[in-house]
């Protein structure tokens, strides 16, 4: 599966909301993060998409303008942090759906 992460300034929202809900990228797994919460700059977002070739070189297309790709090696460490932050709430959510 492709994926990519892009930084994006959170003043420009508007355009990445605007973005996101392009018809082939809104089909794709979206997770839009605020990168001070995971370590980055102040006044960004971290946007990951993941889902099919097409549609990730999509949202490429449509976040250029509006922000950066991450080099690859960033972009490798923040999707193992969205990955461990999906892994933690399906945990989290296990506890609490099972009798104790």
């Amino acid at each position: 599966m492709a994926w990519v992460v892009f930084q994006v300034p959170s003043d420009r929202r508007s355009k990445l909301d605007e973005a996101l809900r392009d018809d082939a990228v809104a089909r794709q797994s979206l997770k839009v993060r605020d990168a001070a919460t995971l370590g980055g700059p102040a006044g960004q977002l971290y946007v990951q998409v993941e889902g099919s070739a097409t549609a990730v070189a999509r949202a490429e297309e449509l976040l250029g303008p509006i922000g950066s790709k991450l080099p690859a090696a960033d972009g490798e460490k923040l999707r193992a942090r969205f990955v461990e932050e999906d892994e933690s709430a399906s945990a989290g959510m296990g506890l609490f759906f099972t009798d104790g």
